[in-house]
């Protein structure tokens, strides 16, 4: 079979095409270029430069392709940015995938793979999040990810296509230092900014109710991320009646604090001291995945640890940004 993976020239999208290619199936790519590049497709890959949006493009692309799979990566992503425009959000994630899905129903596409998000949950009470966590987000970024969740369950069931939706967690690492991560949104690469600048860590607030007053995430490397895809998509193409909903975690907590440690010794900037600002609104004290049903459902599990997240992350970072590494 032939998967669609839209958002494929971008930091997620590339490592799920590579592992994807890697492991034998036919893919093409169908990206914007709004924030990737043609250059992090492997030799081979087709890519179509446009947008989900563009309901002819990709009603073409399907039928010239034969295309029989969707993994669907393609989205805006920042938090922030979608409470200062919840409308350019919604059209861009909601509307994005309606366009994609009816294009997809129309075209007869059995498989539907779907990228959410652990911003579903919004600020869950509990120790660990499982798949039955009420979701209750707190942005609309989350609520486009829930929304686009019960749009793909709801045309899988009324079209006959197998799906599933992902849930990332906190994403880091990459798979080789060309594919790292560009953006400035998360956690490693605003510290590796901060260490190139000569600036001293940021860490939002220490006085949670944690072990050491700082958040704790559930960190998870980008390859894993990109393997528990392709254990999704084979699963879809087995089973032409699943509907599947699964967290991508280790089930395991990390504080700011330590992951910032982390950091500073993988770059070798130990004698660098985090200072702490105030907490940013909306911030849940600890937010750690359930990873029990996607071992059960795909016979899944991640692969790699925090310092190897950080590791690859660097050397990412440092081809990018020379002058860091002193």
């Amino acid at each position: 079979m032939t998967w669609l993976i839209t958002g494929g020239a971008g930091f997620i999208g590339s490592h799920v095409v590579k592992a994807m290619t890697d492991g034998g199936e036919s893919v093409v790519v169908l990206d914007d270029l709004s924030t990737g590049s043609a250059d992090r497709l492997p030799a081979g890959v087709p890519l179509v430069a446009g947008s989900v949006l563009d309901g002819e493009l990709v009603g073409r692309v399907l039928a010239e392709h034969a295309i029989t799979g969707v993994v669907h990566i393609a989205g805006k992503k920042q938090v922030a940015e979608s409470v200062e425009k919840p409308l350019f959000y919604y059209r861009e994630n909601v509307e994005g995938l309606r366009v994609l899905l009816e294009a997809s129903a129309a075209a007869g596409v059995g498989r539907f793979l779907f990228s959410s998000s652990a911003a579903v949950y919004g600020m869950p009470d509990v120790d660990l999040v499982t798949e039955a966590t009420p979701c209750l987000p707190m942005s609309p970024y989350g609520e486009t990810k829930l929304a686009g969740e019960w749009l793909v369950t709801a045309v899988g069931r009324a079209h006959g296509m197998a799906t599933a939706s992902l849930r990332y967690f906190n994403v880091a690492g990459a798979a080789s230092p060309e594919l790292g991560d560009e953006g400035i949104f998360n956690l490693v690469p605003m510290v590796f900014e901060r260490l190139t600048a000569g600036e001293p860590p940021r860490i939002f607030g220490d006085d949670y109710a944690t072990p050491d007053g700082t958040c704790i995430r559930d960190y998870i490397h980008v390859e894993d991320i990109a393997s528990a895809h392709v254990a999704a998509a084979r699963r879809l193409a087995a089973d032409p009646s699943a509907s599947l909903v699964l967290n991508i975690g280790r089930g395991e907590g990390v504080s700011v604090a330590e992951m910032v440690g982390i950091i500073l010794d993988v770059t070798g900037h130990t004698d660098s001291k985090a200072e702490v600002t105030a907490r940013r609104p909306g911030d849940p004290a600890r937010v750690v995945a359930a990873a029990d049903r996607i071992r059960q459902e795909l016979g899944w599990e991640a692969r790699h640890d925090v310092r190897a997240m950080v590791t690859s992350a660097w050397e990412g970072w440092c081809l990018r940004h020379p002058e860091a590494r002193g």
